[in-house]
């Protein structure tokens, strides 16, 4: 599962969105997206799967490789964390 938690005005967030939507349309992805500045329980669910890793958005993680991505990001990175060839 790909997760993308966000903050609803947080520069980066909004630079990485295209760039989400971008990958699930090109690689027929879907990215889970949780709104953490504006919503308790996604914040509690992101702080459950961040364990101390990156502690702010925007937030990235594969759970099925564990593997994160801490703010923005090229695309590249972007294709790599979600396991695109």
């Amino acid at each position: 599962m790909l997760i993308d938690f966000y903050g609803k005005e947080c520069p980066h967030c909004i630079r990485m969105m295209p760039l989400v939507e971008k990958l699930e349309k090109e690689a027929g992805l879907k990215v889970e997206k949780y709104e953490v500045w504006h919503s308790e329980e996604n914040a509690k669910k992101m702080e459950e799967y961040d364990k101390g890793r990156c502690g702010g958005v925007p937030f990235f993680i594969n759970t099925d490789t564990d593997a994160v991505i801490c703010g923005e990001a090229p695309y590249e990175e972007l294709r790599n964390w979600a396991g695109v060839k």
